[in-house]
């Protein structure tokens, strides 16, 4: 059987539909805010997705793709702007719903918009609120609540049984003016420790995301989880780009006229959230926002 990997190699370029409209190119998408160059520190890892059984769907092709850069018990990284990084994002709950797949989530910048990753699904054939279903979420409003989380989440996820762990932008909280700068360093990389210990007890793969690159997260490189692959996604005039670090290959992702789906087409009252893995759920009125 021809290893995914090798079969990626053989036509490195691939050029699929995205099924949410990516915005209209601007300054901020034509001129995304640098990334940091990769530090020599880094160091890929020279293992192999095992022969599991994918729960990732062959199609949308975008998808499929994605899940070919993950392998369980390491983690993926994908580094590049908000806006360019979360419609990519959406489409992968998504998809992975589709399959039967279920995701647990850390959000660390308040941006889960459940009603836009209603309308991804919907555009793949999903009813929006079993999507939600399938989308186990923990939102931080605090780094130190952000580090309760992650302590939590190895004995979260062995009792859900999750497919793919996220952490969405863990770095956010550690950036304002409440977390002392002598505090920040230490924090992340206990945070890294914890990940890497997290991905030995639940060898599933994880999902991290990273704005400009690895000096927002101290620790990462060297006592947080080994990286099997890193993702830059950027813009460029027309569409996404999506560059794999592990074997070069590359993806364009080209907008599609807006939705046949709109807001007022399904009703959802979003999906239930808890502010630690242990506590029961509850639902709040804090709305998340964009940006």
């Amino acid at each position: 059987m021809l290893d995914p990997l090798d079969a990626l190699a053989a036509d490195p370029v691939e050029l699929f539909d995205l099924a949410e409209e990516v915005p209209r190119p601007g300054p901020d998408l034509v001129h995304p805010e640098p990334v940091e160059p990769i530090p020599s520190s880094v160091r890929i890892s020279k293992s192999r997705p095992g022969r599991h059984r994918s729960t990732l769907p062959s199609s949308p092709p975008l998808v499929h793709w994605l899940g070919r850069h993950m392998a369980p018990g390491e983690a993926t990284l994908w580094v590049g702007s908000p806006a360019t990084i979360e419609p990519i994002l959406e489409l992968f709950y998504a998809g992975v719903a589709r399959a039967g797949g279920r995701l647990s989530l850390i959000e660390g910048a308040n941006r889960f918009q459940p009603y836009r990753i209603g309308e991804t699904g919907r555009s793949l054939g999903l009813d929006p609120g079993r999507l939600l279903d399938r989308i186990r979420l923990a939102r931080a409003f605090t780094a130190y609540q952000l580090v309760a989380l992650v302590d939590g989440w190895a004995s979260e996820a062995r009792r859900r049984r999750p497919t793919v762990l996220v952490g969405h932008d863990l770095t956010t909280l550690f950036e304002t003016e409440e977390v002392p700068e002598e505090e920040r360093a230490p924090l992340l990389t206990h945070v890294a420790e914890t990940l890497r210990a997290t991905l030995r007890v639940v060898p599933v793969p994880l999902l991290l995301t990273l704005g400009r690159g690895f000096s927002q997260f101290p620790g990462l490189t060297d006592r947080g989880p080994r990286l099997f692959d890193l993702i830059r996604v950027s813009a460029r005039r027309g569409h996404l780009r999506l560059e794999a670090l592990r074997d070069g290959s590359r993806l364009s992702v080209v907008p599609r006229p807006a939705g046949q789906w709109g807001l007022e087409e399904f009703a959802s009252t979003g999906p239930e959230e808890v502010t630690a893995w242990a506590a029961q759920f509850r639902r709040t009125a804090r709305r998340s926002r964009s940006g």
